[in-house]
């Protein structure tokens, strides 16, 4: 059990007694701190036992989890965000899910809004063709409509369990992408290894939205459009990947109509100033991208070790649990 902190005690608090509750399971608490002043590594490990790791600096989502997966020591490893609760039956449901077949590498969560337990966060996630993801249902008002255990495409990073030889095979979470997007390029890099994942609605956690660094924040907004464009470039198929710019126009362009309407997550930077901000961190974002070109076509020849869908199953995978236009606002 892996879980990553930075200047969160009370996030952090909330989440470890979660975990104090967890039946039907047996694991290990580490605790990441990525250089947190606020005591949250003493807190971890005073009043909970965690193991804890302690950065001396934010060494970013990615390389923590990475830390702590190399210290775990058994055959899955879940993740939690800090920001997250997990409901008593959490961790045993995953375990369930992920010993189902051997295929299984992944196990997703039923994540409802903290805020609104009403309402979805995550259950799974979808993707659309130009490598933007986001979970499955977001926002929409559970209604059972995610009752049924199934595959999904992969799980979200903030509640999820991942075996172990998977991630000794293909790699842990890319530090390159630091956070954001993270999840879906391990996802997809398992998928196209031949790993399945399953979905179970017995894994609940309440999740609060987009608290690391704010849905208002330009950097946040870099980070997803640069993470978005690296995740195409490393995994994505050339035929997929030659309309890349296509797919990202329409999205664009479907975002701008949903401004107008008040709606989609632009109504987090408002006015003139606001789609300003939005239009200056996606050129930062993809100016930061490309930059790391290179680096990033290395990485996707190294693929070739471990791969078992062809670029044709992985395009059909892609479409078949693609985003509507109107879910990427």
């Amino acid at each position: 059990m892996v879980i990553v902190t930075w200047n969160r005690r009370s996030f952090l608090h909330a989440c470890l007694t979660s975990l104090s509750r967890q039946t039907g399971a047996e694991f290990e608490t580490i605790v990441v701190d990525n250089g947190s002043q606020d005591g949250s590594a003493e807190m971890a490990e005073a009043e909970f036992g965690a193991r804890v790791i302690r950065n001396a600096c934010n060494r970013g989502f990615c390389a923590a989890n990475n830390q702590g997966i190399a210290m775990a020591r058994g055959e899955f490893v879940a993740l939690l965000n800090n920001d997250a609760e997990a409901e008593p039956g959490w961790l045993a449901a995953l375990h369930r899910a992920s010993t189902r077949s051997p295929e299984v590498g992944m196990a997703a969560s039923k994540v409802l809004v903290w805020e609104d337990p009403r309402r979805i966060d995550k259950a799974g996630h979808l993707i659309y063709p130009d490598g933007q993801n986001k979970g499955r249902g977001s926002g929409a008002v559970d209604a059972g409509q995610f009752d049924r255990e199934e595959e999904v495409l992969w799980p979200d990073g903030c509640a999820a369990m991942y075996r172990k030889e998977m991630l000794d095979r293909i790699g842990g979470f890319d530090e390159d992408l630091f956070a954001y997007g993270d999840d879906a390029e391990l996802g997809l890099r398992a998928r196209i290894a031949g790993w399945k994942c399953i979905y179970t609605p017995e894994a609940v956690v309440r999740h609060h939205r987009g608290s690391t660094l704010g849905k208002g924040s330009a950097w946040r907004l870099e980070l997803i459009e640069r993470n978005r464009l690296l995740l195409a470039l490393k995994l994505f198929p050339w035929s997929l990947l030659c309309l890349n710019p296509f797919y990202f126009a329409a999205r664009v362009l479907a975002g701008f109509g949903a401004a107008q309407r008040g709606e989609g997550d632009t109504v987090h930077f408002p006015g003139l100033s606001g789609k300003w901000t939005i239009a200056k961190a996606l050129v930062r974002g993809d100016w930061a991208a490309l930059k790391m070109l290179p680096r990033t076509l290395r990485k996707r020849t190294a693929i070739r070790r471990f791969r078992r869908l062809s670029p044709g199953d992985v395009r059909r995978l892609i479409l078949a649990n693609r985003l509507t236009l109107k879910e990427t606002t």
